[in-house]
């Protein structure tokens, strides 16, 4: 269990404080955990992937918490993230869990794409600076996440990005977050999202953070859900469902 530190290394440039230990997936293994490591055919020594999720118990109710899920950069759009997903619920199936949550940050589109479009899971709920990231929490760019819920008894089938049908309630102009809407009463609204966020000087990024954090946070919690990633040739848009 040792290479799945180096996977988070790999992945997203950890230092060592911030690297999920192999003693933890060890205990882990033993007491229910789903522990997962995905390794090029003929070399079971050095993984390029890994998942990684625990029970969870809230007021009498249990679920499957996927903690980590992490896949070298040279293997991104291999499907190897897709396949952990399917094989960590097949495992948490076989445990009776028929539920699993995970948080992802809402400006990866690449992730809303795999979350939502291709596992068919939804958002639920929108919390802001969910992590402090960097040494202190009022410098740190917020860490903001949506929470997903996976409905595990439901056939995955991924379906393509549709185009984006709906009341918009925030637009970017130029490349710049508008205002967002908060007042609308649509079945089915659109929030843009930036593609390939990670391009854009820090200043943008913060606007379209606070941007989509004042539009997802207030329609998910009027009842709304994220149920999709729509796209129009370069633009991309959050579908809120009601």
């Amino acid at each position: 269990m040792r290479p799945l530190e180096d996977v988070q290394v790999a992945a997203w440039g950890y230092v060592d404080r911030e690297v999920l230990p192999a003693t933890m997936f060890r205990i882990g293994a033993h007491t229910g955990a789903v522990v997962l490591g995905a390794y090029p055919e003929g070399d079971p020594e050095t993984p390029f992937g890994l998942a990684y999720g625990f029970p969870a118990l809230r007021e009498g109710e249990v679920w499957h918490h996927s903690h980590l899920l992490a896949v070298h950069p040279d293997w991104r759009g291999s499907g190897a993230a897709v396949a952990l997903k399917l094989a960590q619920r097949e495992r948490v199936l076989a445990q009776g869990l028929s539920r699993m949550t995970w948080t992802f940050d809402p400006l990866v589109t690449r992730n809303a794409r795999l979350n939502l479009g291709k596992l068919g899971a939804r958002a639920v709920s929108y919390h802001p600076d969910w992590y402090a990231l960097g040494g202190a929490r009022a410098t740190a760019f917020p860490a903001d996440r949506l929470m997903v819920e996976w409905d595990l008894t439901r056939p995955q089938m991924e379906r393509p990005a549709p185009g984006p049908d709906g009341e918009v309630v925030l637009e970017g102009q130029g490349g710049i977050p508008g205002l967002p809407h908060l007042n609308a009463t649509s079945p089915r609204l659109l929030a843009e999202v930036p593609l390939n966020v990670e391009h854009l000087p820090g200043d943008l990024r913060l606007a379209w953070r606070l941007a989509l954090r004042a539009a997802l946070g207030t329609y998910l919690g009027q009842g709304y859900a994220v149920t999709d990633l729509a796209r129009e040739g370069d633009r991309a848009f959050y579908v809120l469902t009601k």
